[in-house]
């Protein structure tokens, strides 16, 4: 086995200063990371938590469900791959992730307390329905 020679150590240094400072993502592939973000399908972790100045992250994005990719049309290589990226985005997708599990935490809590039941068959007498017309009321005596 063979080793690498090193023969310049500030190329070194340089290649390491650039992978601590992470990429930028441009405003298109941004919104679309950040859009996947908001629906959990990104996984995040400091590059280094031992190094205080480095600030970057290490972000692994997650291929979407078939009906979420059918409609934010995501780019390929930006999906399935682990990107490093620059603190400042990275904060900022960390705000959007936040933010996605809070209000889909408050739609499955709506969800849960949803009385489908009543709302598509029990019409008050007098009132309109709100859902199928069509639909009898059952309730107990009403056979």
């Amino acid at each position: 086995m063979t080793s690498p020679k090193i023969t310049n150590i500030g190329n070194i240094r340089n290649e390491l200063n650039k992978y601590k400072k992470g990429k930028k993502f441009d405003i298109h592939q941004f919104n679309q990371i950040a859009r996947l973000a908001w629906m959990g399908k990104v996984v995040m972790q400091p590059l280094d938590p031992q190094d205080a100045e480095c600030k970057s992250f290490l972000v692994y994005v997650q291929e979407p469900d078939e009906l979420a990719a059918h409609f934010l049309n995501t780019d390929q290589e930006l999906t399935g791959a682990m990107h490093i990226v620059d603190g400042e985005q990275a904060e900022a997708l960390i705000q959007v992730l936040r933010g996605g599990v809070e209000e889909r935490a408050k739609l499955y809590k709506d969800l849960s307390r949803s009385d489908f039941y009543f709302r598509y068959f029990y019409q008050p007498k007098g009132e309109p329905g709100t859902g199928d017309s069509t639909a009898k009321p059952q309730g107990r005596g009403e056979d």
